[in-house]
């Protein structure tokens, strides 16, 4: 079988979490198979669908790396054919007009209720003509659904699932206006795309026995399903925003690492061993949709967290340069660029997002004189100064390499019969304005020596009435 799986996000909003989920999901499951992986933008909905919202879709898909097959399918431009294949049901005896007021339906759900009963349409059009259309009604277009029997959905994630044909309604294809409604439109351009497998929330699972009716009902080989249980919070419930029911652009800009969310998100609801840490190419290797679990998936945001951290140490640090440069709020110099790269192999350890890492970072591009935390002020005691007075002779003609620079202040230290880490608090206070810090002998090598020295004599003046 050719593979051909889509993801058909519905344009009224962001790219969320689930949906970006059930994106990779069918991202991968194609490249497994060497398949093709479809876009198509259910725009159908015209009042709440907007432009921002398809391309925020496209710029989430584009940054989560998941590149789609083709050109993307817009359902709106597709309603005359769905209008057509509608009227070949009209002319097959698989669907047929009905005329009922508002007034009407309305009754027959309150007597449904009334009753006790579901509320399904009553099929009181099923058998009746056009010569009885009332006036100034214009109809909407019904499936004339079997209602004996029943449908059964052979679910790659759910089972095999049957639904007595009884509780299916004759749902609307078309509405009064001429546009088609959702499970109509669905049929049709899946069908048209030669989708093969249909992967998708459970949240759609009543809509595939629906939808296979009208597949039946056209005479069409419906497709395979694999309906994923929907991510939950950490406490069980639904998701919320507060626990991660986010845009994907949230966790770009707070700074994860879209091979860490798609990594994460892998492992949501699908498992291969006691794998966690699984490349893009593994996850192509091992995926398939048969191994993704019945439960719903609980959203952890501290493993999130470390998850990307452990990606940020593995990355390579003149990207993680480049990612940290827009956050600072100007432009870099080419000497700041090269400062930060030099720091990068020492600081990218301590941070796990970007954000962070911009935050740790940014001190070694401030412009002087750098703010001193008041904890590491309290440290800078006079004989401190005095020790970092003296240093500055044997500093200031060094050659600036990390361990030549170490060999001076060890010498210094030594020659006054003192331990190394006497001198390289202060040192640290002074270079970072903080107790803690990379190791300072790289700090200074990065900073340079003007810097390193003017840092130096701006914490001594600063902090002389310690």
């Amino acid at each position: 079988m050719n593979v051909t799986v889509r993801f058909a996000p519905s344009p009224t909003g962001f790219l969320h979490i689930g949906g970006a989920r059930t994106a990779l999901f069918n991202w991968l499951y194609a490249r497994h198979h060497g398949g093709s992986f479809r876009l198509r933008i259910e725009d159908t909905d015209r009042a709440r669908s907007t432009g921002e919202a398809v391309a925020a879709i496209i710029d989430g898909l584009d940054w989560l790396g998941l590149h789609w097959d083709g050109d993307i399918v817009h359902q709106s431009e597709r309603q005359p054919r769905h209008a057509e294949v509608v009227r070949q049901m009209l002319a097959s005896g698989h669907a047929y007009r009905a005329y009922d007021s508002p007034e009407e339906l309305e009754a027959m759900r309150q007597k449904a209720k009334a009753e006790g009963r579901s509320i399904r349409y009553d099929g009181v059009w099923r058998e009746r003509g056009t010569g009885d259309a009332p006036s100034g009604i214009a109809p909407v277009i019904r499936l004339k659904a079997p209602r004996d029997g029943a449908t059964t959905i052979h679910d790659h994630v759910q089972g095999e699932v049957t639904v007595a044909n009884a509780q299916l309604d004759d749902l609307i294809l078309l509405r009064a206006d001429g546009t088609p409604t959702y499970n109509l439109s669905v049929v049709v351009d899946d069908h048209d795309m030669a989708i093969s497998h249909v992967i998708r929330g459970d949240d759609h699972f009543t809509n595939a026995f629906r939808q296979t009716q009208i597949y039946r009902a056209l005479g069409w080989e419906a497709p395979e399903f694999a309906h994923v249980p929907l991510i939950h919070g950490p406490d069980g419930a639904k998701l919320s925003k507060r626990q991660g029911a986010l845009g994907v652009e949230a966790y770009r800009d707070t700074g994860y690492l879209p091979e860490a969310l798609r990594n994460y998100l892998l492992r949501l609801g699908w498992s291969h061993g006691d794998d966690e840490i699984i490349s893009t190419e593994q996850a192509i290797r091992w995926f398939d949709i048969d191994a993704i679990g019945k439960s719903p998936a609980r959203f952890d945001f501290a493993k999130l967290a470390n998850l990307n951290g452990r990606y940020i140490r593995e990355s390579d640090d003149a990207r993680l340069v480049d990612l940290i440069a827009p956050r600072y709020g100007r432009d870099l110099t080419g000497d700041e660029r090269a400062r930060l790269l030099l720091l990068m192999p020492h600081v990218k350890s301590r941070a796990k997002t970007i954000k962070e890492l911009a935050d740790i970072t940014k001190v070694y591009i401030s412009p002087r004189p750098i703010p001193i935390e008041p904890k590491a002020a309290a440290s800078f005691d006079p004989a401190a100064r005095e020790l970092l007075n003296a240093l500055t002779p044997a500093l200031s003609d060094s050659p600036w390499l990390a361990a030549e620079l170490e060999s001076r202040v060890r010498g210094f230290a030594e020659a006054r019969q003192l331990q190394l880490a006497t001198l390289a608090q202060p040192l640290r206070v002074a270079l970072t304005g903080s107790a803690n810090s990379p190791p300072i002998f790289a700090v200074m090598a990065a900073l340079g020596r003007e810097e390193t020295m003017g840092r130096i004599r701006d914490a001594l003046a600063t902090l002389s009435g310690i």
